[in-house]
């Protein structure tokens, strides 16, 4: 029986935040992955611009009985925007498959009182990890634009609702990668 499937690119690719599966790693065309801010949502998160000279690594996994209202809550900023097409996979029950992005008409800029959540970054890197290993996680973020934004430390006291515990080496690649990327972290 084929299912419709979502493209997972940021938290979505942490098996330990959501409880959809098989998951599938894959890959799409066409649309490049950005930190971004809705005006009802108090942080940046990620989203997707459509570019058509980017591809970028993430996973697609199955919603069950085509009950979209759990995900869709979860992504309650998001438009969900088909691109199946656009999707290269090898699971074999797809029907179709749909991302969410940030309408451009919703955003607003991120900023210091809007900033990314390292308990945010922590889970979307420990995905990666797990998934795609030290160079996924390293291409997760060359492929992300907008590391400027600045990044609140709320590891001890996350706001991130799906805040995920790292392990000491998980920890210190997400660490040395925001020294790398320059990321302006404050407490």
């Amino acid at each position: 029986m084929k299912h419709p499937h979502f493209f997972g690119y940021g938290s979505l690719v942490n098996r330990n935040t959501h409880s959809f599966a098989p998951i599938h790693p894959s890959r799409i065309t066409g649309w490049r992955r950005i930190w971004q801010r809705a005006p009802n949502r108090p942080a940046a998160f990620l989203s997707v611009i459509i570019d058509p000279d980017s591809v970028i690594d993430g996973v697609i996994a199955p919603v069950p009985n085509d009950d979209w209202v759990a995900l869709d809550e979860r992504e309650f900023s998001y438009a969900r925007l088909a691109v199946t097409d656009a999707v290269q996979h090898a699971a074999s029950d797809v029907r179709d498959i749909s991302i969410y992005a940030i309408p451009p008409e919703n955003t607003a800029p991120p900023d210091k009182n809007h900033p990314i959540l390292l308990s945010y970054v922590d889970a979307v890197l420990q995905g990666y990890l797990r998934e795609f290993g030290e160079t996924g996680a390293e291409q997760f973020c060359a492929s992300t634009g907008g590391w400027d934004t600045p990044v609140r430390n709320d590891r001890t006291d996350p706001v991130y609702p799906r805040a995920q515990r790292l392990t000491t080496t998980e920890r210190t690649f997400v660490d040395d990668m925001l020294l790398t990327l320059r990321a302006k972290v404050f407490a």
